[in-house]
């Protein structure tokens, strides 16, 4: 049974009502952690510089947090995504469709909403186990998360609870909605994330309860860049995708939500240049593309502002600007579903097209 988006919907009349600010609970005595189990040969995965994606949601100025408060955990972190059911609950999907290679999620950091991209694990109980009939409060399921996660080195790092200014500042419910694996986003269920720090690794956790009958929410996300899936293409393989199909989708990496291409970029625009000084009657249209994540009218504008980017780029390296021209379409030209991930990435391109 799946609860990946369970409630979020239904919500949207919700989140468009309430308003008001849900003020932390203060501290209480906590039960012993009996969450998470460690291993003590777990050793972290070094982690790459995640590439952007055009349309991609950015995190707001969030100076009331910083990712460097939390200290580096000296304990020896168990397998992710790290916890055991809490005794006496079950989880309502299977653990096949718990843990996706790579998404996004929105995480409470400060008093910001923020995107952070990686491996993520997202799970669902009941708080009555249907067998037993053992109830866990609201309360006890927090505090055994919180203090499972503080056993590990973790930090919450949540001053806040939902409210629609919030919501708002991240994009709005449409945006947020794609990438939440939880119960609705309003001030009217509780939300907590934390953050374990090792030497290499971010592990986010969001810990929530809700919906009526009360549920628990699990969410575990590692930082991580993407691994690409789409590989390099050399000059040759560019004139020959030009000649048998006029066009040719090239992956180039930018700057997030910036036209300012990242200096990995480099190769690609070396193996463009080879191709325009080896076929010196080529013209090329250069066409920015993005996913459908964020508004249209951002994303034509990002789009268009990255192709000019390639274009000025081939122009510093010798190119003659009359055999080049630029435009931007954002997401009105998908060769892929945007439904998930590597649909997103297959969109996410700079396309090169044959002029006549």
């Amino acid at each position: 049974m799946r609860f990946n988006r369970l409630f979020v919907s239904s919500a949207l009349l919700m989140l468009l009502l309430v308003s008001c600010k849900k003020e932390e609970a203060a501290p209480a005595t906590s039960p012993a952690p009996a969450v998470a189990t460690p291993e003590a040969n777990a050793k972290p995965v070094v982690a790459t510089e995640p590439a952007s994606s055009p349309a991609e949601p950015v995190a707001p100025a969030n100076t009331d947090f910083s990712v460097d408060s939390v200290p580096i955990t000296t304990v020896a972190l168990p397998p992710f995504p790290f916890f055991k059911t809490p005794e006496g609950l079950v989880y309502a999907q299977d653990e096949k469709d718990s843990l996706i290679g790579f998404d996004r999620h929105f995480f409470l950091a400060g008093k910001k909403l923020v995107p952070v991209e990686g491996k993520l694990y997202s799970n669902v109980m009941s708080l009555t186990n249907p067998d037993t009939g053992r109830k866990y409060s609201e309360l006890e399921f927090h505090r055994n998360y919180e203090n499972a996660i503080t056993a590990l080195g973790g930090k919450k790092i949540s001053t806040t609870q939902f409210t629609r200014e919030i919501v708002d500042e991240a994009g709005g419910l449409a945006v947020v909605e794609k990438s939440w694996r939880s119960v609705a986003p309003t001030s009217g269920y509780e939300h907590y994330s934390y953050l374990i720090r090792t030497p290499d690794k971010e592990y986010w956790i969001h810990i929530a309860t809700g919906a009526f009958p009360p549920h628990g929410y699990v969410t575990v996300l590692e930082k991580e860049a993407m691994k690409q899936s789409v590989g390099f293409l050399d000059a040759s393989a560019m004139k020959k995708a030009l000649d048998t199909d006029g066009h040719v989708a090239l992956y180039i990496n930018f700057d997030v939500d910036k036209a300012t291409l990242r200096p990995d970029s480099q190769s690609v625009m070396d193996e463009i240049n080879k191709l325009l000084t080896a076929n010196t009657a080529l013209k090329l249209s250069i066409e920015g593309h993005t996913d459908s994540t964020g508004s249209p009218e951002h994303n034509r504008e990002l789009s268009t502002a990255r192709a000019r980017s390639v274009l000025g780029a081939l122009v510093g390296l010798g190119v003659d600007p009359a055999r080049l021209s630029s435009k931007g379409f954002g997401p009105d030209k998908p060769i892929a579903d945007n439904k998930d991930e590597a649909g997103r990435a297959k969109n996410r391109r700079v396309e090169l097209v044959k002029m006549q």
